[in-house]
């Protein structure tokens, strides 16, 4: 079992709690199925949207079902364990930071592995990584955290092209990942933490 597959195994999971988290802090009286399906959404968006863009069939879904199993487990121990999870989530939004800085790596090694370029591979990490919280939010009715004023896709760029720049220096696989990983999620909880945003795109003279 390589650490790309377990690490992908792991991004699913907390994208899924982090969906099934945000429907039912959202609104208390959400039933399991959409708890479930947002869940869902938001766990395979993605991973989805990355392999249609690379022509990748079938769809690590469809052709794992154990990441069905990791999904389905992780909605329903965020439902069993609801209060101490939304808390973690609340502290930094755990779940979804974890989630893009796994997603990056694993998005952006797969476009590699399949022949595209080191900026291709690049953007689809961050495609990977993003798009599942886009779907989230929408599906809760929240602006997406994309197009709020948050450090968010650009820290997975830097994570992305972190990682490109330790493979040009033929740093070991396993330690490329996991640099890339943590600085991506210091990159994020530093923002959040301090507040931190790039400028603003229409700033008023």
């Amino acid at each position: 079992m390589s650490i790309q597959y377990i690490l992908e195994l792991i991004g699913t999971a907390v994208f899924a709690m982090s969906g099934a988290l945000a429907v039912s802090e959202r609104d208390r009286e959400q039933d399991w199925f959409g708890a479930a399906f947002t869940g869902f959404v938001t766990a395979i968006g993605g991973g989805s949207l990355r392999d249609i863009m690379l022509g990748s069939y079938p769809l690590v879904w469809i052709q794992d079902t154990t990441v069905l199993y990791v999904i389905f487990a992780s909605i329903l121990a965020s439902g069993l364990f609801y209060k101490w999870m939304l808390q973690l989530r609340r502290t930094f939004q755990l779940f979804d930071t974890m989630g893009i800085a796994i997603f990056t790596v694993v998005g952006m090694e797969k476009a590699l592995e399949l022949g595209t370029s080191p900026e291709v591979a690049a953007i689809m990490g961050m495609f990977s990584a993003v798009m599942g919280g886009v779907i989230r939010d929408t599906l809760t009715n929240e602006v997406p955290v994309l197009f709020r004023q948050e450090i968010y896709a650009s820290a997975c760029l830097v994570g992305a092209s972190f990682y490109l720049g330790l493979e040009y220096l033929q740093v070991e696989r396993n330690i490329s990942f996991i640099a890339s990983m943590l600085l991506i999620i210091i990159i994020r909880l530093v923002a959040i933490k301090f507040n931190l945003s790039l400028p603003k795109f229409n700033r008023q003279p």
